[in-house]
């Protein structure tokens, strides 16, 4: 279905002749001809790193919603629809808002190039200043110093999840070098929230952080720990036992804990232990190891399979998939999986090798995808069987006819615009 809001849309992405053009000039242009929204915002949580932002993000939202908050929230990129990027006090914004939002954008900026993702942006922050809220969660695009969201003088707080290689054309291959670029969010006073983080990456970090005069909170000064039927937070305010966080995987603690110990190391919004206690249990973001067995896909399965769907495609998101699925050998584990042209395949699916049965390869129609030959040849290479196929239902049909009626657990996953695709191909939109 076509909206409003997507032919202005597709006209904004014409303005630029690059996807990804970082620079903070054309942002910060717009933005004063807009009457700079962002100094009227709603106090601000910044959110950077390379796995985990995403999911710290849900946390964060769900326990300050929990405490009774009204929470914004500004993430990318969007799975189905674009209005999933602007949540305004907890809600996916009303097509007729967004339209409103574009069109003003679109008229105000007229025909000066600027890049999809910064003129988006710009209309985000003029929504959420436009509604009142108690605070706005904003998740960074791509990098931190350079990134368009990076025009908040003042947050509450800043975050870096953890830090790994990813988007090597913009960020290069220098760990410490990408680091740098995702502590650009840290500002003076504003307490900088750190994941655990790699030796070279943290190093980095906090001579940033120390340089700008950011109050670090690295991993150590809290820490989590598996329980029996949940996990451990410590800090220096004290110990909370809370349950197993409700998105899965063994490393979604690390990102709930990231999410608590940011909460906790600010002092404008109180949270209480109940609150968190609620979001760690409540907490939704789809195509994060999400659960689709009953879905129309689902049902293409042996009575008794699992159907899962994840959106990471980095090596590191590779290992993440691999220690939860590493922890389950009561089914064969069947790959389906598409990736992104400038994304390492090899390396997403080296740690996954140990575990998977088989494999097949699929094009994301209409990006610039690896063929699904590749993807089968990466496979290969890795001494897995691996097969092409024409489209993830096609897979989904050979896996549970090679099955002969055993049940099975087959993973879609490599690209979050493949995840969006099979999301809205089973009706599964997010909310």
């Amino acid at each position: 279905m076509t909206r409003p809001s997507d032919q202005v849309l597709e006209r904004l992405s014409r303005l630029h002749p690059k996807k990804i053009d970082l620079s903070l000039d054309r942002m910060t242009a717009l933005l004063d001809r807009l009457g700079n929204p962002e100094r009227r915002l709603p106090p601000v949580i910044h959110v950077a790193g390379t796995n985990g932002k995403g999911s710290t993000t849900a946390y964060l939202r769900a326990i300050l919603e929990a405490q009774g908050l009204r929470v914004h929230v500004y993430s990318s990129p969007h799975l189905v629809r674009f209005a999933e990027r602007i949540r305004l006090a907890g809600k996916i914004i009303d097509e007729d808002i967004l339209y409103r939002h574009l069109v003003e954008c679109e008229e105000i900026n007229g025909s000066t190039p600027i890049t999809y993702f910064e003129i988006t942006t710009a209309i985000a922050l003029k929504a959420f200043a436009d509604h009142p809220a108690d605070v706005l969660l904003l998740e960074v695009g791509l990098g931190g110093r350079l990134d368009a969201t990076n025009v908040i003088d003042q947050p509450l707080s800043t975050v870096i999840t953890p830090v790994s290689v990813d988007h090597e054309q913009f960020l290069g291959s220098d760990l410490a070098g990408i680091a740098r670029e995702k502590a650009g969010i840290a500002k003076t006073g504003a307490p900088l929230v750190l994941a655990r983080q790699t030796p070279v990456a943290q190093e980095a970090i906090l001579a940033c952080a120390d340089q700008v005069g950011a109050p670090t909170i690295a991993y150590g000064a809290w820490t989590v720990s598996a329980t029996d039927d949940g996990f451990l937070y410590r800090d220096d305010y004290g110990a909370l036992a809370l349950p197993l966080p409700n998105l899965k995987g063994p490393h979604q603690i690390h990102n709930a804990g990231l999410a608590i110990a940011c909460l906790r190391h600010q002092n404008r919004l109180p949270v209480s232990d109940a609150a968190i206690r609620s979001g760690v249990m409540s907490a939704r973001w789809p195509a994060r190891l999400q659960n689709i067995t009953d879905s129309a896909f689902g049902h293409l399965l042996p009575e008794g399979s699992e159907l899962w769907l994840d959106g990471g495609h980095n090596p590191a998101a590779g290992q993440i998939l691999a220690d939860h699925f590493a922890q389950q050998h009561d089914l064969p584990l069947y790959l389906i999986c598409g990736m992104m042209a400038n994304k390492d395949a090899a390396g997403f699916l080296a740690p996954l090798r140990p575990h998977i049965t088989a494999l097949y390869g699929v094009t994301v129609v209409g990006e610039d995808s690896h063929a699904a030959e590749d993807i089968t040849a990466f496979a290969q290479g890795l001494s897995l069987a691996a097969e092409p196929s024409t489209t993830p239902q096609q897979a989904l049909q050979h896996i549970a006819g090679h099955s002969k009626g055993h049940a099975v657990r087959v993973l879609i996953c490599g690209s979050l615009y493949l995840a969006g695709q099979i999301l809205d191909q089973n009706d599964l939109l997010p909310d």
